[in-house]
């Protein structure tokens, strides 16, 4: 088939849990991509709904029967192999019944999130695994002028929020003071992963989660700058910032602003229309940010998100006011 007449491929891909552990097969070695390991689904036949369409192919390759009403959307990703263009249409859901088998001979088995190695999957898969392992509320910190102050925001903020992952975004410290920060972060926050801002240095010598980067920094990147053991997200604004993102090695991506934002009312929100045309083109997890909060995540992950990413909705200024975003 000529190039440019190639159809794309619509597939519907589960991630299935039980006891905190998701359902994998292993593709038949004669199979496009075989021998490598896959997240159950199938294509989706003309006139089928997505989730009609992975509920029958999981209980035709599983034997495992789940409800599309109880499947929720976790990503939706465009992947060119050259000798065919996919959409994986990814969906999951907590509530399955059913003793998993290989109905067509396949091997099937469970792994934990922390057992899947991007190189055992197909190379579209691995934005699948970095939505899995990612939460779905990014928390990032308000700005302030001291260590003190920096650290004991994040403590009350995560004090009645906790976050599992928080965002030191802190530009009015000096680089000796924000190397204290995290620092001190790490030590007064064991529950919560850690994330440094434009700092991939400090990846190098510090236990933290890894590094989030503006745009004015990821811009200059042709590579990611942090091992594949840490997470690495870029801000970006448009398509051709999330484009750059993805080809550079991040493992997500913060998209706004959304809503306008208090902090920013000059900045005009691109609405949830734009937003979710945009993450339906992007091959990695997008986080939802500006003038959005845990009120707004159902619609986030409706618009395609991975989740949301903000300030004000859990950290705790040194004034004891919610910083605006």
């Amino acid at each position: 088939m000529a190039e440019g007449t190639r159809k794309l491929v619509h597939v519907a891909v589960g991630v299935i849990w039980r006891d905190g552990r998701i359902l994998i097969a292993r593709r038949p070695d004669g199979a496009h991509q075989g021998g490598l390991l896959e997240f159950p689904g199938g294509k989706v036949e003309p006139g089928e709904g997505v989730q009609q369409a992975l509920a029958r192919e999981l209980l035709e390759e599983t034997a495992v029967s789940v409800s599309p009403k109880r499947l929720e959307p976790l990503i939706r990703i465009r992947h060119d192999y050259g000798d065919k263009e996919v959409l994986l249409d990814v969906w999951q859901t907590h509530d399955s019944t059913g003793s998993p088998h290989g109905v067509e001979g396949q091997p099937v088995f469970w792994l934990a999130p922390e057992e899947l190695t991007a190189s055992d999957f197909p190379a579209a898969n691995r934005p699948i695994i970095s939505a899995i392992r990612l939460p779905r509320q990014l928390a990032i910190t308000g700005d302030v002028s001291t260590v003190g102050d920096a650290v004991e925001g994040c403590v009350r903020g995560a004090g009645n929020k906790t976050p599992p992952l928080v965002l030191l975004r802190l530009p009015s410290l000096t680089s000796e003071a924000y190397t204290g920060a995290v620092g001190q972060g790490l030590q007064r926050l064991p529950d919560t992963s850690v994330m440094v801002h434009d700092c991939p240095e400090l990846v190098a010598d510090l236990p933290v989660a890894g590094v989030h980067l503006s745009w004015r920094r990821a811009a200059l990147l042709t590579e990611r700058p942090v091992p594949d053991d840490r997470w690495f997200g870029v801000s970006c604004h448009n398509a051709e910032e999330l484009a750059h993102a993805a080809a550079i090695g991040a493992d997500y991506a913060t998209l706004g602003p959304v809503l306008a934002t208090p902090s920013h009312p000059e900045a005009e929100g691109m609405g949830w229309d734009r937003f979710a045309e945009l993450t339906d083109n992007a091959v990695l997890p997008v986080y939802a940010l500006g003038g959005v909060g845990p009120d707004y995540l159902d619609r986030a992950i409706q618009a395609g998100a991975q989740g949301i990413a903000g300030i004000s909705w859990w950290w705790i200024a040194p004034d004891n006011r919610p910083e605006a975003i």
